[in-house]
Parts: C-alpha cells; structure tokens; sequence
C-alpha cells in the first residue's frame, strides 16, 4: 500500500513541485438532463392576451431561461442524499397572425418544476467565516446542507398552440380582468410570482382567466450537481506566472488603428454556415 501523501515537496518525474492544500467546491455528484416539457402553459400579459383572443394561428417562437430557483432538503429515508427541487422561469415569445397582417408579437411566462434526487454526503459542523453577515443574524439557525448549483442553456420551442377559449368575456388589455363565468374553470396553478420576474414584462402577466389559453412544448438541457466546501490535497507544478503583457498604457494609444485591424482573422464563419457535424469542426490544417 503507497503512503499517504502530505503538504510539501514531492519527487515526481512529471514536473510536480509540492503537494498543496487548498479550500474549494468538491462536486459529490451530478447529473444532466434532457427535458421535453409538453403543453406548458404559457401566462400572458394583458397586452398579448388581446391578442391571442382574436389570433387565427401563433407560430413558433423562441423562449428565453430568466431564472432557476433551488431549494434542496434531505432525502428522508436516503441517509447522505438529497432532494434538489427546481423551478424554471421562461419567457415566451411568439407570433400571433390575427387576420391577413403581419403577425403580432406577444409574450409570456411559463414555468416548469422538476426534482432530482443526488449524493451530498454528510457533514454535521457548524461554518462561520469572518465575511458572514451581520451580527443580528447570528443565532439563526445554520445548516450545513450540500449547496445545489444548476447550469441550463435557453430551452428549444419544439411547438405552440392555442385551446380554445372558455365563454367568458375576455380581459381587456393591461386593464382588470372580470371574474370567470361558466364554460370551463380558471386554472389555479400560479399566481405569485417573484418581482424580478415580474419586471421582464412590459405589461402586466394574466394567470386566472377564462379567455384563450396558449401552451408550449419545450426541449430543456441542464446539468445539476452537489457542491461541498472541502479541503483537497492536490499536486502544485508552479505559480501561475501571467505570460500576456498588460495594455493600456498611453503608448498604447498611438498603435496604428488599420495595423490592429490587419492582425484580426477574417470571420469566415459568420459569412457561410457550418459545413460540419457539430464536433466534426475542422482545424487550420482542414483536419476534423
């Protein structure tokens, strides 16, 4: 059995001067994930609510990730694991045709919970740093739970549509909406959201009305993973010595503009598109 390796000096063939102790994030597991969220339901705003009460059709549009909110509980009967739950807020934005003239803009939220179950490990002591806040939060309870990091690119609009509206008069745009009457009933599900959400509408959202309803289908890529702070025994094979000079300096500023520019690479590819699989992208050399 090989000897446990300590802080200091090493011998090693491969350039390693010293072992180093350092204090950083040890991710304990991880996941990704491939969601298709079918028939999400979109919240309009007043504005785009008129809209899609006269619309004939909405095409495709593009959907934009504003913010994930995590909370992240023990497991109950999965001792080291924990419940990681996650809400996605999205912003929607579609083209609305509403007779024979160009399509209308309009623009929504939709929102989609998920939860994942990870290993976090244990750990029992108490952190206090001097960079905790103030005093008066001191005898806050502190736990000492796995911190849940989620990593998500803007999710793909797959489709879009319209059902059918109930029969109840309609909310005016940006003005009050009148109770619902008959037909079917007012879906429940959200009704408060947090205020910077809120304020990446122009106009105010609509949650509980009878009038049409517009629904996405969504293809969400994420990764999630559980981090600990950790102490790690890693191998150190120099400082990092910055190797680029600092610019900036007034002598800078009589560089030739038109030299500067020669020395930039033309964009070749933001003329002509990819000729490539992704991941097949040739080098200088036209080797994949």
């Amino acid at each position: 059995m090989s000897e446990r390796v300590v802080p200091g000096p090493v011998q090693d063939s491969g350039g390693i001067r010293e072992a180093v102790c350092i204090h950083t994030k040890k991710i304990y597991d991880s996941c990704r994930d491939k969601d298709c969220i079918e028939d999400l339901r979109v919240y309009p705003t007043r504005t785009s609510q008129a809209i899609l009460d006269r619309a004939l059709s909405v095409r495709s549009g593009r959907a934009e990730l504003l913010h994930a909110y995590i909370d992240v509980e023990p497991a109950t009967y999965n001792r080291g694991f924990y419940s990681v739950d996650i809400r996605y807020y999205y912003r929607i934005t579609a083209e609305a045709f509403v007779g024979g003239g160009r399509p209308a803009e309009v623009c929504g939220l939709a929102v989609f919970d998920k939860r994942v179950l990870l290993f976090g490990s244990e750990g029992n002591a108490k952190i206090f740093s001097s960079r905790d806040p103030a005093l008066e939060e001191c005898c806050c309870g502190r736990t000492n739970l796995p911190e849940a990091v989620i990593e998500a690119v803007d999710p793909i609009v797959l489709s879009l549509k319209l059902s059918d509206p109930c029969e109840a008069p309609c909310c005016p745009p940006c003005g009050p909406c009148p109770p619902p009457t008959g037909g079917c009933s007012a879906e429940n599900d959200l009704t408060e959201i947090p205020a910077c959400i809120s304020a990446c509408f122009d106009c105010e959202l609509t949650f509980e009305t009878n009038c049409r309803r517009l629904y996405v289908t969504l293809g969400q890529f994420s990764m999630v993973r559980l981090e600990r702070d950790s102490q790690l025994l890693i191998p150190m094979y120099d400082y990092c010595m910055p190797t680029r000079e600092c610019s900036g300096n007034d002598e800078d500023h009589d560089d030739d503009p038109c030299e500067i520019f020669r020395q930039i690479r033309f964009p070749v590819g933001e003329f002509f598109p990819p000729s490539t699989l992704p991941g097949m992208e040739e080098d200088d050399n036209g080797r994949c």
